[in-house]
């Protein structure tokens, strides 16, 4: 019995089935979740804030005391800045804003992730070293896309979907000048880092780094050493942190 043409419709299904499967892997991989995010918001951006009025950036890179921060979107305006982080998520979100980390509930499986209001602060102090500018001009906003519900109260800048854009167009009141927003626009594209792949593999590199308790670390403040220390009274005695050996000069602190 001739099974050539058998071998060959299983190859010929092969050759259609094993791209599929990498290709399915490949969506549902955080990476490509958080990609496909970030385009959602650029494209409704794009749709609904006026580029003339809103100048944008995306994926911007900025040199920090301790490595690199990689925001999302950030859009200038004479109305403020707003430092937008994207979150691709589906199941129930909760959190609140003084919370370390959130939880996302999927089916029966739970998972933990951090504040993302913590994560965008230290987005906001990377733009505000570079641009030089008042921090109360900096608005710090989030956006979910992917289907998720949030089942516990959230802070007005966290927003589902297109809510970024009717919350960024809430802020009425100029602060700069068009002249300005163009020289911040300037800067900042002098200021960041080249989006290429090198800068992408930098910057996890970094975070590596950061999440690495045997790694040195630097005070994003003032540039001196961070050290591990235990708190010693309170509610959180016994607890752990990285806090600035500039202490008690520099008081910043870190969850570890």
């Amino acid at each position: 019995m001739d099974f050539t043409p058998v071998i060959a419709q299983v190859l010929g299904m092969l050759v259609w089935f094993i791209p599929a499967v990498f290709l399915i892997a490949l969506l549902k991989s955080p990476w490509a979740k958080g990609h496909i995010g970030e385009l959602l918001v650029r494209f409704f951006a794009h749709r609904q804030l006026d580029e003339h009025t809103y100048r944008r950036l995306h994926n911007v890179t900025l040199n920090t005391p301790d490595g690199t921060t990689q925001i999302d979107h950030v859009f200038l305006s004479i109305f403020g800045i707003f430092v937008l982080e994207t979150k691709n998520m589906s199941g129930w979100i909760f959190g609140s804003e003084k919370q370390t980390q959130w939880t996302q509930k999927l089916y029966k499986r739970t998972f933990k992730f951090q504040n993302p209001l913590r994560q965008n602060y230290k987005h906001l102090k990377a733009l505000e070293a570079t641009l030089g500018v008042n921090p109360e001009h900096l608005h710090s906003v989030i956006t979910f896309v992917g289907g998720s519900t949030f089942k516990t109260d959230v802070p007005a800048n966290v927003t589902q979907g297109i809510g970024f854009i009717r919350y960024i167009k809430s802020f009425q009141q100029p602060l700069f000048s068009e002249a300005e927003v163009d020289a911040m626009l300037k800067a900042l594209q002098t200021g960041r880092r080249a989006p290429s792949l090198a800068t992408h593999r930098e910057h996890v590199q970094n975070l590596n780094r950061r999440s690495d308790l045997t790694a040195d670390r630097q005070c994003p403040k003032c540039g001196s050493a961070l050290l591990i220390r235990t708190t010693k009274s309170g509610p959180k005695a016994g607890q752990q942190f990285w806090g600035c050996s500039g202490f008690p000069k520099c008081r910043t602190m870190q969850n570890l």
